[in-house]
């Protein structure tokens, strides 16, 4: 009996291991053919209709798809088509490339357009538009250039540049709204100021900005050939902003400028520009620009300041800044005085325009030239060394921005010409009148005040 049921007992056993072997093995080739293929039967079938029923290119299913174009190409082929023919056909440029690649070869920065002109003259049928298209395929790339990782050391460097942040309502104008940004080389410490303008007086006064929060100066700056730095350069031939050279030797660092389209040079500011629009101003909420720059003075402190070192990945930037600043030149014994510098004329009433604004002055000074020295807080009006009115700066538009003392002065002066003008029409009218102010005069009477 225990014979007979060891017997069944492994006649079961050797058709259930046969079965098995024959549905996994099935399982098995299926999941290879699924592996091969790289898509599932639907969109296998959604290619081979988008090809032969939509006349679709390999291209576009492959983007309408989100699938590579390689598996588009292989599901062609092993469905008969001939995948070698769709990516290459004819076109009307190919009897021209020879052509196309010498004189490229000679004029390396020839326009499109311009090659367009010369092949049509030699037969050329097709559309300045194809052309083009079909001309990227044969311009001549740049061999790929590698590039050196920079060290510096501790104090030596820092990077500056600005960088768009679009536009600020202020009032009824809306202004381009600008970020000064310098970065420390070493420890990688970001300092950031926001302005609304480009001008020489905020680019140096973002650098005293920067040096007073660091509480000390970098031997080097570099900068992007930006025309606060640099007015013209040929070559290796610079010639540096007068404004840039004396704020550089007062703080006593070198102003050094990157080469033409080398942004690479200055790596680290660049990366720094990338990391605040990302972390600090993407859907920022602030009131006005002094907000937003207080909210920039903490971000840099505690945001920024709170990242991993690049130098030192065992330090935070405000702990390898700390080791920095030792290495650091010392601030000068006064700050550099920063401000716009302009000569204006006073015209025939008695307001400066600047800055899209009117700022009155005594009326004495109408016809006159004066000059005006502005900062980002108040507007000086000077008449050589002498100062003649202070205004709080106004970034708004069409305003006039007056000392009361300036427009009371001037009525007092147009009362006394009123005055006289009346004296002068009596006189025309009466002349002996005259004879009889001055019989007033000698017995003490005013002229102006009635007689009892």
């Amino acid at each position: 009996m225990l014979q007979r049921l060891f017997t069944v007992a492994v006649a079961v056993a050797f058709v259930v291991r046969l079965h098995a072997k024959t549905f996994w093995g099935d399982v098995a080739l299926e999941g290879q053919e699924e592996v091969i293929m790289g898509v599932s039967k639907e969109t296998e079938s959604e290619i081979l209709r988008l090809h032969y029923a939509e006349k679709w290119k390999r291209g576009t299913i492959a983007r309408q798809l989100h699938i590579h174009h390689g598996v588009v190409d292989r599901v062609l082929a092993q469905n008969g088509v001939d995948v070698e023919r769709l990516r290459v056909r004819g076109s009307m440029i190919d009897e021209y490339v020879p052509f196309i690649r010498a004189v490229l070869e000679k004029y390396p920065k020839l326009t499109g357009s311009r090659l367009h002109a010369m092949v049509k003259e030699r037969g050329y049928r097709g559309s300045v538009h194809h052309f083009r298209d079909m001309l990227a395929r044969h311009w001549p790339r740049p061999a790929a250039e590698a590039y050196l990782r920079l060290k510096t050391l501790k104090g030596e460097q820092a990077q500056v540049d600005w960088a768009c942040f679009g536009k600020v309502k202020i009032g009824n104008a809306e202004r381009p709204l600008y970020g000064f940004v310098m970065v420390l080389s070493w420890s990688r410490q970001i300092f950031l100021r926001f302005y609304t303008g480009l001008g020489t007086a905020n680019f140096l006064q973002g650098h005293v900005d920067a040096f007073s929060e660091w509480e000390g100066v970098p031997r080097e700056v570099l900068y992007d050939n930006l025309k606060s730095a640099v007015i013209e350069r040929v070559g290796d031939a610079i010639r540096f902003n007068p404004k840039l050279l004396d704020f550089a030797a007062h703080y006593r660092y070198a102003p050094k400028p990157v080469a033409v389209a080398r942004g690479n040079e200055k790596g680290r500011v660049e990366r720094a520009i990338q990391y605040i629009r990302h972390s600090f101003f993407a859907a920022r909420k602030w009131n006005d620009l002094d907000d937003l720059n207080n909210q920039a003075v903490v971000w840099c402190r505690e945001v920024a300041g709170a990242r991993q070192c690049a130098e030192d990945r065992e330090l935070t930037v405000t702990e390898a800044f700390e080791q920095e600043k030792p290495s650091l030149m010392p601030l000068p014994d006064n700050p550099y005085p920063v401000c716009e510098r302009t000569v204006a004329t006073v015209g025939k009433t008695p307001y400066v325009r600047f800055d899209l604004n009117d700022y009155s002055v005594p009326h004495e000074y109408v016809r006159k030239q004066v000059t005006v020295l502005a900062d980002s807080e108040w507007l000086k009006i000077v008449d050589g060394l002498k100062e003649i009115a202070r205004h709080k700066r106004c970034f708004e538009k069409q305003r006039q921005i007056e000392n009361p003392e300036h427009i009371e002065k001037l009525k007092d002066e147009k009362k006394k010409a009123k005055r006289g003008s009346g004296m002068s029409m009596l006189f025309s009218v009466a002349p002996t009148a005259m004879h009889m102010f001055d019989m007033a005069a000698e017995r003490g009477y005013s002229a102006l005040a009635p007689i009892a």
